[in-house]
C-alpha cells in the first residue's frame, strides 16, 4: 500500500513539475517567497488584534500556532521520516525542474504548507464573522503549497500532510485562544 501511494505521489509530482515554463517559474518562485507576503501578514495581524481585543492571549495563540505547525513539520517529521525532497531523490533528481534551488535534504512534511494553512485557518476561524473575504486565505495557502511541488522541492503528499498539520495547529490554537480569553473575562 505504501509503495502504491509513493508511486501515485511521484506520478502526480511529475505531472505538476513538468508543466513548467518561464512565466510559471516566475509566479511560483514569487509565491513561495515568504518575504513577498509580509504586507499580508501585517494586514492579518492588524485585523486579528483589532477584532480580538485580548492582545496578550492573541499573541500567545499565534506563537502556539507557529510553534505547533512549524515544529511538527520541520522539527519532528522531516528528521524522523527522512523522506528525500524530489530534487534529492536519486531515482528522479536528474529530471526534476528546480528554478529556485533545492533546499534542505528532507521534505516530509512541507513547513511552507503547514505554516500557510495554519495561518489561513486560524485567521478564518477568528475573523470569518468580521471579514467577508477571509476565506480567500485558503486558496492563497493552496497556491503556496502547489508552488512547492511546481518548484521541485516537495511531493504532493508532503504538502497535503503539511496542510493537515496546519489545520490541526489552527484548531488547537484557536480553541486555546477561545478558552483563555473566555476565562480571562470571568
Amino acid at each position: 500500500m505504501i509503495d502504491q501511494l509513493e508511486k501515485w505521489d511521484k506520478a502526480l509530482f511529475r505531472i505538476i513539475n513538468e508543466a513548467n515554463n518561464g512565466f510559471g517559474d516566475f509566479i511560483m518562485t514569487w509565491a513561495s517567497n515568504k518575504f513577498v507576503w509580509i504586507p499580508l501578514y501585517i494586514f492579518l495581524l492588524y485585523w486579528l488584534f483589532k477584532y480580538k481585543k485580548n492582545y496578550g492571549w492573541m499573541a500567545l495563540s499565534l506563537g502556539l500556532l507557529i510553534l505547533i505547525s512549524d515544529q511538527t513539520a520541520s522539527g519532528l517529521l522531516k528528521p524522523w521520516v527522512g523522506r528525500l525532497r524530489p530534487c534529492h531523490d536519486p531515482e528522479i533528481m536528474d529530471w526534476v525542474h528546480t528554478p529556485d534551488g533545492c533546499g534542505g535534504r528532507y521534505g516530509f512534511a512541507s513547513s511552507h504548507a503547514s505554516n500557510m494553512f495554519a495561518l489561513a485557518f486560524f485567521c478564518w476561524f477568528c475573523l470569518k464573522d468580521k471579514l467577508k473575504h477571509i476565506w480567500l486565505l485558503l486558496p492563497w495557502a493552496a497556491l503556496i503549497a502547489y508552488s512547492r511541488v511546481y518548484l521541485g522541492v516537495h511531493f504532493p503528499g508532503d504538502v497535503m500532510i503539511g496542510a493537515i498539520i496546519g489545520f490541526v495547529a489552527a484548531l488547537i490554537s484557536y480553541r486555546f485562544f477561545k478558552l483563555v480569553s473566555k476565562n480571562s473575562k470571568a
